[in-house]
């Protein structure tokens, strides 16, 4: 390790905010050095909750953001925000727009914020964003908000970053057919429909509800199957009455809390008049409780690690790959077979595959030297 970076792990673990700016930037850009700053950090990885805050444009996720920030600083928690911005595919360059935003906690000594372009990646976050999480939690961080660009109905990256995923919504977010599509709308732990004053939030609120109690599989369960019977003569009635409405039964599921199961609350939310900012709170809070009482919470943060595996294996080959000058000869060769048709894409990634098996296989990585000490 040189000496430059002795220095600034050093600055680093005394809890020095330009350090943890400077390690933010490397690990972010992949400067030199990032990953000797991963792996000091990885072995104090996990005390920090990580919360993903999505939800389409303009859906208030940066005032709640702020919201969120200011109840848990009140709290006395330090806190952390990856907010994500998106990047123009004509100049490259971002509106780093959302700290704009979040001016009003900006100047907190306990909020370090991170605004990042997504240099081109289409699932809500930016390339490094997870690695910057970690450098964050390294630095003990207690809650790291992670914010995703304004995003559609596929862009699931954040549900794999996050420990609890909170997706906003507002009224003008579609009809009731949206709430039923497979994607953003499968991974959320909380909703928010954010903007409730305006009309059609409560029709939101109750579609999303009836999609919950739909997917739950619970509707009519407890209801006779024969004609006839006498429904009004039923001890539990209230248990009827949730049984043939899905959307009843899915608020009753969100308001109780049961160690091995979660249903998603759906909770009005004005964030901008700082109204029901309290309740997304207890949720958050609830859902924590929940993760770490049934044993999801370590299965979501070993499924994060596997995934980081995957991913530095797959970054490491194509580096390797891409960025050899015989490979990239070779591919260029088979161009003309292509054309001509006398050979195929499969045909030539396999020999590609065999020919490049010592490129991709041998060591001419020095292992990472140990800076945890």
């Amino acid at each position: 390790m040189t000496d430059a970076m002795s220095r600034l792990m050093e600055q680093f673990r005394a809890g020095k905010p330009a350090a943890l700016a400077r390690a933010v930037s490397i690990v972010e850009n992949h400067r030199p050095g990032f990953e000797q700053i991963l792996a000091a950090v990885h072995p104090t990885l996990g005390r920090a909750r990580r919360i993903g805050i999505t939800g389409p444009p303009g859906a208030g996720k940066s005032t709640l953001t702020t919201r969120l920030t200011r109840r848990y600083r009140t709290a006395g928690l330090r806190v952390g925000i990856v907010a994500v911005d998106p990047t123009s595919p004509f100049t490259g360059g971002a509106l780093l727009g959302d700290r704009i935003r979040m001016e009003e906690v900006a100047l907190d000594p306990g909020v370090f914020i991170r605004s990042m372009a997504t240099r081109g990646s289409l699932g809500g976050l930016a390339t490094a964003t997870r690695e910057v999480c970690d450098v964050l939690d390294g630095f003990g961080m207690d809650v790291i908000l992670l914010e995703t660009v304004g995003v559609g109905q596929s862009e699931l990256d954040v549900s794999r970053a996050a420990d609890t995923t909170l997706v906003v919504l507002v009224p003008e977010s579609g009809d009731s057919i949206q709430t039923l599509k497979a994607g953003v709308m499968e991974i959320a732990d909380v909703f928010a429909v954010n903007k409730a004053d305006r009309p059609g939030a409560d029709r939101l609120r109750n579609d999303i509800e009836l999609m919950l109690g739909l997917r739950a599989g619970a509707t009519m369960q407890n209801v006779p199957a024969h004609h006839g019977v006498d429904l009004g003569s039923m001890p539990d009635r209230d248990a009827l009455r949730d049984a043939m409405n899905p959307a009843r039964a899915a608020r009753a599921a969100a308001q109780a809390e049961h160690p091995e199961q979660w249903t998603p609350p759906v909770l009005r939310v004005i964030a901008a008049q700082n109204e029901g900012v309290d309740e997304v709170l207890d949720a958050l809070d609830r859902h924590v409780r929940y993760l770490e009482a049934s044993g999801e919470l370590r299965a979501r943060r070993r499924a994060r690690l596997r995934e980081r595996v995957m991913e530095v294996v797959e970054q490491q080959l194509r580096h390797r790959l891409w960025r050899d000058a015989g490979t990239v000869a070779w591919v260029d060769n088979q161009l003309d077979a292509l054309e001509a048709g006398t050979a195929v894409p499969f045909a030539v990634a396999d020999a590609l595959r065999a020919r490049s098996a010592a490129l991709l296989t041998g060591a001419d990585y020095a292992p990472l030297p140990d800076i945890s000490a």
